[in-house]
């Protein structure tokens, strides 16, 4: 599908609103979908069915790309649109099959200071105001699986406050002596034998089995929205007049922050998201042992909630190649890649299947590989990295960039040495993509500013390394802007990739800490606090020493200082703390302190979004 380019390019839903698209039937049959494989949302978007795997489980998997970026600057270096242009190339000039798999956005940012995620200027996802909006509802049902756990745990706490008699409380539970099958499975973890009758259980057994305990000082599960709302990061509840005495301080998180979210995008079926959402910890019991949302007997209600959920969402980029967008899990909190169903699909689809992975290779791409893979199966046949002479300047010294505000004329004259300077950076996530044996292609996203001097120089700093780097002008050319880009994918992923997780597993908790900390980010050692000394010792004893580690650090640098640009060396880095996604299967170190619930700005983007009352077109999102 052509799109007519315009010069000057014009804003982003400008562009996404002029162009003609494809009904999704048609997308969908041109990829090999059946529409009784479809939930239609409209004419542009619909939920693809899981079981499509089954049918195509004998086709050979497509190549599966990786879209990675080194150390941004705060206004970000185009990974979603070298995504989409990529995939553009591959599609429609190159006429390989392709899917694009990207994320869903969150609404805060949308509405805050980042504006849309769909991509930018020629190269996006659309339709662009679905994309960055409500689309089909999954985070309304992330967030409403989050918060019926939240409430689930202070309505326990309270009823068995106000229940002593245990008999009581038992009898409460099992209405007519009638035993939930999230009970039984409580007494099989504790022993007691889960055939047994209501009536035959003596009272300690009772005990055991009905009161949680749970120790409200331990409670790490916080409420969400998708709104950046910084006055609820730290809220009391529990002030109303039936409540008295279970006050308490909890906050509120951003919705792709809450492991729900998480699970949504490392889930491989419906079975296993049962599994995972009902191994959630909420926090311990007075004695020290685990709750789950298993245990407060929930699990099964945030399935139903998130059933249509798992589910990814069929769309098209502007040339009219399809795309899967699903699950979007913040990335450094947690791990920041779309869901591996609709990878799993998509290879099944296509020759070519690009997807990305959140912030630079330090981040989203680590997890990506010793994460996510792991719970897919899948490994890449190549990475692309991301970079522009903008965030090299940077990283060599250069003034700071700041959102919102002009550039320094650093960024906008040629200058050789500071480009030399700042080419360290690169390397190194060059260097970081390799330790996993898998090659390397680097984007150079094309502004403006950039001198065909300073493209030279990227170019050859980067084939000095091993790599190959392509300058790329998708944003302003679509795909045609990005044929030389899917030429040399094309050629890498053709490469035997000699794929490797960074650690094993069983290594110990401090072990696989500080192999991504000397590895990827380059530090010199490891500091632990008090605090996260005590949940290394408290989870190696729980039995979740084997899960992977998702590290939660600014994207800003490849330390945990955001002013430390280039390739820091000499440093240490700390470690706040540590807490358990065991539900979604990995423990992230705190290295630092971690916005979970970001604010608005004095002059919010909302200021700029309406609804134009004569067309009914949404008027104002970039």
């Amino acid at each position: 599908m052509s799109i007519k380019i315009k010069k000057p390019v014009p804003s982003d839903i400008e562009i996404a609103q002029a162009a003609k698209l494809k009904p999704v039937l048609q997308i969908a049959e041109e990829v090999g979908l059946r529409v009784s494989e479809l939930e239609l949302f409209g004419s542009y978007k619909a939920k693809v069915h899981l079981d499509v795997r089954e049918r195509l489980k004998k086709r050979k998997n497509g190549k599966y790309i990786d879209v990675t970026a080194i150390t941004p600057t705060p206004l970000g270096e185009g990974k979603t649109t070298t995504t989409v242009g990529l995939s553009q190339a591959l599609g429609a000039y190159l006429k390989q099959s392709v899917f694009t798999c990207i994320r869903q956005p969150s609404m805060g940012p949308t509405f805050g200071i980042k504006g849309g995620a769909a991509g930018g200027g020629y190269s996006q996802v659309v339709p662009m105001e679905d994309f960055n909006l409500h689309l089909t509802g999954d985070i309304h049902a992330v967030t409403t699986a989050n918060n019926l756990l939240a409430a689930a745990i202070d309505a326990r706490i309270l009823h068995e406050r106000a229940t002593p008699d245990i008999g009581k409380l038992a009898n409460a539970l099992c209405p007519d002596g009638v035993i939930a099958p999230s009970i039984r499975d409580r007494m099989k973890r504790l022993g007691i034998d889960p055939k047994k009758k209501f009536a035959d259980l003596t009272e300690d057994e009772k005990c055991k089995i009905f009161r949680l305990d749970i120790d409200p000082n331990s409670i790490t599960w916080q409420r969400v929205v998708d709104i950046n709302d910084r006055h609820l990061r730290k809220v009391q509840i529990g002030l109303g007049d039936d409540e008295k005495g279970n006050e308490r301080i909890t906050g509120y998180d951003i919705s792709v922050a809450s492991e729900v979210m998480a699970i949504l995008a490392l889930t491989t079926s419906i079975e296993d998201m049962r599994a995972r959402l009902a191994k959630i910890v909420i926090g311990t019991s007075v004695r020290g042992e685990p709750v789950t949302a298993e245990d407060l007997g929930v699990a099964g209600a945030m399935t139903v909630l998130m059933k249509d959920a798992i589910m990814p969402t069929l769309m098209q980029t502007l040339e009219g190649t399809p795309a899967f967008v699903h699950a979007g899990p913040f990335a450094n909190i947690a791990h920041g890649n779309n869901s591996i169903v609709a990878d799993q699909i998509a290879l099944k689809l296509a020759d070519y299947v690009v997807t990305e992975s959140g912030f630079g290779a330090d981040i989203g791409m680590e997890k990506f590989m010793d994460i996510k893979c792991r719970y897919s199966g899948l490994t890449p046949n190549a990475v692309v990295v991301v970079a522009t002479v903008r965030a090299l300047k940077m990283h060599g010294g250069g003034p700071k960039v700041v959102a919102g505000k002009p550039l320094d004329k650093a960024y906008t004259e040629q200058n050789l040495p500071l480009l030399e300077k700042g080419m360290v950076n690169l390397l190194k996530h060059i260097e970081n993509a390799k330790l996993f044996g898998v090659p390397v292609v680097v984007a150079i996203n094309s502004f403006k500013y950039d001198t065909a001097e300073e493209i030279k120089m990227v170019k050859r700093l980067v084939e000095r390394s091993g790599s190959v780097a392509v300058p790329c002008s998708h944003w302003m050319k679509g795909g045609r802007g990005a044929i030389e880009l899917g030429e040399a994918v094309m050629d890498a992923s053709k490469q035997k990739a000699n794929f490797e997780f960074l650690y094993p597993l069983d290594m110990p908790i401090k072990s696989k800490i500080e192999t991504i900390a000397q590895k990827i980010y380059g530090a010199a050692g490891v500091d632990y606090s008090p605090e996260a000394e005590e949940k290394i010792a408290l989870y190696t004893r729980l039995g979740f020493s084997n899960l992977p580690m998702c590290m939660a650090k600014t994207h800003l640098s490849l330390s945990h200082d955001q002013n430390l640009k280039g390739r820091p060396t000499g440093w240490r880095l700390p470690i706040r703390d540590i807490r358990a996604s065991v539900g979604a299967g990995f423990l992230y170190p705190l290295c630092g302190t971690m916005r979970t619930m970001p604010g608005l700005p004095t002059r919010p983007v909302f200021y700029d979004v309406d609804l134009d009352l004569k067309t009914g077109k949404v008027v104002g999102l970039f």
